[in-house]
């Protein structure tokens, strides 16, 4: 009998078709009976991601990477099992369950994460508190400097550390254990005291995709020896590596409209002013390189990425570091030209929304930025240093996707340098000669198999049943002898649903393996056949049945083989004869077996 959590995760299942939910996040296409995307999960040009509607599930022909509805979500959220949970559920209006979720080790990680988001939430309504106490004019002539407006300040709950004390002793009050106090990240302990780690702060809010506080972000008012800005450290809730300050904001504007693409700055200020400015698609990396993790988050929302950091020095190597993590992705990346020494914040500033607007019109393509960039190494008035920026300009010219692209990149070479196009023409060749391309990306293709004869076999016939192959239909599982522990299991599964009248639900075994294990990869490789391809016609009708004659067989051998080996050590002549009587009708039902009968 089915516990009220399984019973839950079942009907709400039922009420959340995997197919509209993956549409929210991938560009789908119909084809046979399962919709396909390029997976999410690995960078390709070829979809392989197959989304299977009828029996909602999700499987990467290229990578391997499958699972349910809410592994799917939770994936591409970036956000854990009772999370993805509470979204569907919200999404069906269906109401969660009191208990059922908590069990052996997860109870206290639930416990510690559930507290931390608190004492975050209620250490970010204290700060905003603190702004509106008449005690934070400082923090309000900085933001009135900034020319941010009351309306931005409560869109993105900007708040004020008035000192280093008063937050601990507000969590304290509200009795919170000194220990989750600590581990939230919004308090330090130095030698044996609880300090704002904060303290004295402009405090920005880092709100996940979930809408819930995860960290913080303080920009120093007075001149300081370290960092003017400074984010809350990794915790059981936030990792600067694996979010996106804005996100929030970003997921609400998804829901309005169409993100066509989206604009990665450095930092909160540029991202704030930006936002308040009119461009809403924005979001910053808080300060660190783009990581592949930020990367795959930016593409849940679209393919289309500017990069628009400082333009120093520092932010335009900043850059080059994003555009290959992104483009690595299969993100298409331009890159903002900003003018000598100013940020996204100073341009708008400066010159307003329709400053910034030109230069994102002005936005360079990966390969023409990678030009530029190495361009400015150099100086083409030394003979020497012209060669040695024609020589890295090849490089870069010979990735081109096209020959006409390589074309108008060598005559604008040309125009920089003097350099004459046959020239230049002729060194691009020779150097294409000496360092050829690599191959084009193959169409994606399904993994191949190497594994034994016997585990293939019992492989197909197991996805046959799984699948409803119409040669499998007839055909009783419990006959076929199956040796693969995975295989075991979902053919008992089977047999029950056969034997309750329920259909079938591949979804479900995802419930029944622990991922990263090598059930867990069995079950993917069971699940290469999901599309249909190979179960259909009739070359996999009779790969079918050879299939049930190899496991018959080597089900057949092993018995043989096993009383050949008691035979060797049997002395009782009337027990000898038995086995001797059974070996023969083995040897018989092997012959049979054979020939087809």
């Amino acid at each position: 009998m089915a516990t009220p959590l399984q019973e839950f995760l079942i009907t709400l299942k039922e009420k959340t078709n995997i197919v509209d939910i993956a549409g929210g996040y991938l560009s789908l296409e119909r084809r046979g009976q399962n919709y396909w995307a390029c997976c999410p999960f690995h960078h390709e040009k070829t979809p392989s991601f197959a989304i299977n509607g009828a029996d909602q599930f999700y499987h990467c022909f290229g990578c391997g990477e499958s699972g349910d509805v809410i592994k799917f979500v939770c994936a591409m959220e970036n956000i854990e099992f009772i999370d993805g949970v509470k979204l569907l559920a919200e999404r069906a209006n269906l109401t969660m369950p009191d208990t059922g979720f908590d069990t052996g080790k997860t109870v206290e990680a639930k416990r510690k994460r559930d507290e931390i988001l608190k004492i975050l939430n209620d250490s970010a309504h204290f700060y905003l508190n603190n702004l509106n106490s008449g005690k934070a004019q400082e923090h309000i002539e900085y933001i009135l400097k900034r020319g941010i407006s009351s309306a931005t300040v409560r869109n993105f709950g900007i708040g004020a550390s008035l000192n280093f004390f008063d937050l601990p002793k507000f969590l304290l009050s509200k009795g919170y254990e000194r220990r989750d106090i600590v581990d939230s990240g919004a308090v330090n302990d130095v030698d044996g005291r609880l300090t704002d780690a904060q303290g004295g702060r402009l405090i920005i809010p880092i709100i996940s995709a979930m809408g819930e506080v995860i960290g913080f972000g303080g920009r120093a008012l007075k001149k300081v020896d370290f960092g003017k800005y400074k984010n809350t450290k990794d915790t059981e809730v936030f990792n600067k590596r694996k979010t996106l300050y804005n996100l929030n904001l970003l997921k609400k504007l998804r829901k309005t409209q169409t993100i066509s693409s989206v604009i990665v700055v450095e930092g909160y200020m540029d991202t704030i002013s930006l936002y308040q400015a009119g461009f809403k698609n924005v979001v910053a990396s808080m300060g660190t390189s783009l990581t592949q993790e930020q990367a795959r988050l930016i593409k849940r929302y679209s393919e289309n990425v500017y990069i628009s950091y400082d333009g120093d020095g520092a932010g335009q190597k900043a850059n080059l570091r994003g555009l290959e993590i992104l483009k690595d992705n299969g993100l298409n990346v331009k890159v903002v030209p900003l003018p000598e020494g100013l940020d996204p914040d100073d341009v708008i500033k400066q010159f307003g929304a329709e400053g910034y607007q030109k230069c994102l019109d002005k936005a360079l393509p990966l390969i023409e930025y990678k030009l530029l960039s190495a361009k400015r190494q150099y100086d083409l008035s030394v003979t020497d240093d012209k060669l040695k920026y024609v020589s890295e300009a090849m490089n870069i010219i010979r990735t081109a996707d096209s020959a006409a692209g390589q074309e108008e990149l060598l005559k604008k070479l040309r125009e920089e340098t003097g350099i004459t196009y046959e020239s230049l023409k002729r060194d691009l060749n020779s150097s294409a000669a000496s360092n050829p391309p690599k191959p084009a990306e193959e169409p994606a293709r399904k993994r191949s198999d190497k594994s034994p004869v016997t585990l293939r076999a019992s492989r197909f016939v197991t996805a046959a049943f799984l699948f409803g192959a119409k040669f499998a239909e007839d055909k009783d599982i419990s006959k076929i002898p199956v040796f693969n522990g995975v295989h075991l299991i979902i053919a008992k599964y089977i047999r029950s649903k056969k034997l309750m009248e329920e259909r079938v639900r591949p979804s479900e075994l995802f419930e029944f393996f622990d991922e990263k294990t090598e059930e867990y990869e069995e079950l993917v490789k069971i699940l290469d056949y999901s599309d249909g391809e190979k179960l259909n016609g009739e070359v996999a009708e009779k790969y079918f049945y050879d299939c049930i004659k190899t496991l018959k067989l080597y089900d057949t051998d092993l018995k043989i083989n096993e009383i050949n080996k008691t035979l060797q050590s049997e002395t009782n002549q009337e027990k000898r004869q038995a086995l001797a009587s059974e070996l023969q009708s083995l040897i018989i039902l092997k012959k049979n077996i054979k020939s087809g009968e």
